[in-house]
């Protein structure tokens, strides 16, 4: 059985060895964007994998819990498919945890699943606000939150 970490090796050296012509052509522009996509699908299976396994569940008990399928979760957690908002939704419930997805620098996005507990946490060392206004400024926010959460799920 191949291991996760073998799996992305033999994938990033599938793609190099595709990439061969220079940086000019349409063609290696084509390349480059389809290599940042294969990116960004291994760094969402890597970060679905990472909160599976800190859980301690099996593929099938996370799918079970995502409405999914076993084969995949296994897909999914490969890189070998690209997630829609809404899986990604199902995935944060299912996990316990909130999804971010995050642009950092030019051709980077950093992907993670951040447990409940360790959000909940994040929002206590938040200073409390001191007037009125602010706290009724904080609670609109919230309530839009809620609301852009319930549209998605």
């Amino acid at each position: 059985m191949v291991s996760h970490a073998q799996w992305k090796l033999a994938r990033d050296r599938k793609v190099a060895a595709s990439i061969s012509e220079g940086e000019d052509s349409a063609e290696s522009a084509e390349r480059a964007r389809r290599r940042r996509e294969l990116d960004l699908a291994w760094d969402l299976g890597q970060a679905v994998y990472d909160r599976r396994t800190a859980l301690g569940l099996a593929q099938t008990e996370l799918a079970r819990r995502a409405n999914m399928t076993q084969p995949q979760v296994s897909k999914l957690e490969l890189g070998g498919s690209m997630p829609t908002v809404p899986l990604l939704v199902r995935l944060a419930r299912a996990m316990e945890a909130d999804f971010s997805l995050r642009p950092d620098g030019e051709d980077v996005v950093r992907v993670s699943f951040i447990p409940h507990v360790a959000a909940a946490a994040e929002a206590r060392t938040e200073p409390p606000a001191t007037d009125h206004a602010s706290a009724s400024a904080a609670e609109a926010e919230a309530d839009a939150g809620t609301e852009r959460t319930a549209a998605t799920g």
